[in-house]
């Protein structure tokens, strides 16, 4: 799946993420923990499902690059 290549496995808290399959279910969220494969997520209910934690494997989320924040923010 497209998503694959571009999960990162070294992910730390603080790092602001999306899920790789659905990105619009679970909207961005900022790493709150790191356990073995699972990171927990706080996504303050930023997508459409308006989950606020949840624990996912890292191989299915995708690091945002703080320089590609600026084409998420809207006016």
């Amino acid at each position: 799946m497209p998503y694959h290549y571009r999960a990162s496995n070294d992910l730390r808290p603080g790092d602001l993420v999306y899920y790789g399959p659905c990105p619009e279910f679970y909207g961005i969220g900022e790493i709150l923990q790191v356990v073995d494969k699972l990171c927990v997520v706080d996504f303050r209910g930023t997508g459409e499902l308006g989950l606020h934690k949840d624990a996912v494997e890292k191989k299915y989320l995708i690091p945002i690059h703080k320089l590609g924040l600026s084409h998420l923010l809207t006016e």
